[in-house]
């Protein structure tokens, strides 16, 4: 039976466990509109409460990961689906980069390191290997490994100087930020394309989300970060949204923190 949030934290109210430090889901938020300066035809829905927040990715010190017991993991317990063809191919390039001294479990060929799963219980779908049944991402190096522990493509991309977004699967690099996208239709029969931006919560998992042992996102644990989001998630959203409408959203985002937030996320009051 799924556990709700709300239910979770009422039923774990030991104080050292992690869970137990999650807030609800359903809070009030702060939102905001404004046109792509580059395209009239696209509009963009910012959630401040969200991109104001000092959340921070954990991983390997202080992440509780999403399995019971294999904090190592974070969230690479599961493989990661691929978006579209783009997504495959940009992966593709980057894994080839790799060897068996930068990537400890080392394999040759998409179809060695792909597997082939579904996400709606229908319709196949392709997404990054795991190690075994119950094991981990084929790509999550030990902590121990002597090229270092964690992704492998995150390394690399690291090695080589670019941004980990250039080598590692769409899901990968945009969490916790999550992306809707649809054409809406005017009053006035016009259309524009609206992005959304807002947190990856529990429920951006489906219903199994609220089974994740813990999630980062509406933990205290995580809000610790010294910059804001919009800074320091800077190239994803700018690989999201386009140049221009992230150097509005810097802007925004810079004009509201001087006045003050109407609606803080309630994980960074802890």
């Amino acid at each position: 039976m799924t556990t709700s949030p709300l239910e979770l934290r009422v039923l774990v109210d030991d104080p050292d466990d992690p869970r137990s430090r999650e807030v609800g889901l359903d809070f009030p938020r702060e939102w905001i509109e404004f046109v792509d300066p580059a395209d009239d035809q696209h509009l963009v829905r910012a959630d401040l409460t969200w991109l104001l927040s000092r959340w921070t990715c954990v991983f390997g010190r202080g992440c509780h990961g999403i399995v019971a017991g294999r904090s190592a993991d974070g969230c690479c317990s599961h493989g990661a689906f691929f978006t579209d063809a783009d997504d495959e191919k940009r992966v593709r390039t980057a894994v080839k980069r790799l060897t068996p001294q930068t990537w400890q479990h080392f394999r040759r060929g998409f179809k060695n390191w792909t597997e082939t799963d579904t996400i709606d219980g229908k319709n196949p779908a392709r997404r990054t290997a795991t190690r075994d049944t119950d094991a981990p991402c084929v790509f999550l190096n030990d902590a121990d490994f002597p090229a270092g522990g964690g992704c492998a493509l995150h390394a690399q991309a690291l090695r080589d100087g670019v941004h980990p977004l250039e080598y590692k699967p769409d899901v990968c690099w945009q969490l916790p930020v999550r992306r809707d996208q649809e054409w809406t239709k005017r009053p006035d029969n016009s259309k524009v394309l609206v992005s959304t931006l807002t947190e990856f919560d529990r429920r951006g998992w489906g219903a199994g989300g609220h089974d994740l042992d813990w999630w980062c996102t509406s933990s205290t644990d995580a809000h610790v970060g010294a910059d804001p989001m919009y800074v320091s998630y800077g190239p994803e959203l700018t690989a999201l949204i386009g140049a221009p409408a992230y150097a509005k959203l810097v802007e925004l985002c810079t004009a509201r923190v001087r006045q003050g937030q109407l609606a803080p996320h309630p994980a960074g009051q802890g």
